[in-house]
């Protein structure tokens, strides 16, 4: 298993390698037949205003999959521990997915044209609109297509509520998310070859997640 270790506002010692070595090694041992590579980045922000400001964020290649996990405390150790306990919870819960992937059962995926998203005519009321002082972070990963099934697993590997995703069935840019109530949901681009009247459909997520009529 291949494990990397990156650094961000912080020196990477040989006690804090040794550590997420120790941390790390040991989270993911059980799951090692799964596993190609580990990245942990570690960083402390600067911001005086954030309290939790040591944090551990690891990120797993497992079999074309991606686990996720990050913590902050005020402790880098701490931090450490908590990301640990929690990609080993990630893992766990990925193997026993994929070996259920027989079941009968499958969840509800809500699809949404943007029509269908409620519009707030006033979101910030009294206060002056501004910019935030600075972009915290920016990524880039890999969108090969995927369908509507695979990009649920995703989205339960990875430590948010939502997955963007390139739907192989249409090759369009999708957000698949968590519901507040239970279930998930598709957002789509709308489509005007596609008339839903504004309505949303309820769909399995094996079938086209656009077929609305």
């Amino acid at each position: 298993m291949k494990l990397v270790i990156h650094g961000k506002n912080i020196e990477l010692t040989d006690a804090i390698r040794d550590y997420v070595h120790q941390k790390i090694e040991k989270a993911v041992n059980h799951f090692q037949s799964l596993t190609t590579e580990v990245d942990v980045h570690l960083s402390v922000a600067r911001n005086p205003r954030i309290s939790s400001k040591e944090s551990a964020e690891v990120t797993i290649y497992a079999n074309g999959s991606i686990i996720r996990a990050e913590e902050s405390s005020e402790s880098l150790y701490a931090s450490i521990d908590l990301v640990a306990d929690k990609i080993a919870r990630q893992l766990r819960k990925y193997k026993e997915r994929r070996q259920s992937n027989k079941a009968t059962v499958e969840p509800i995926v809500e699809v949404e044209s943007e029509d269908t998203i409620p519009l707030v005519s006033d979101l910030i009321g009294d206060r002056t609109p501004q910019l935030p002082a600075e972009i915290v972070r920016t990524k880039y990963f890999a969108m090969p297509p995927m369908t509507v099934t695979e990009a649920l697993e995703q989205l339960q590997n990875v430590d948010h509520d939502f997955y963007m995703f390139c739907n192989s069935e249409t090759g369009e840019i999708n957000v698949i998310y968590e519901r507040n109530h239970g279930g998930y949901g598709v957002i789509q681009p709308r489509n005007n070859s596609n008339n839903t009247n504004g309505k949303s459909a309820h769909t399995k997520i094996n079938e086209k997640p656009h077929l609305v009529k």
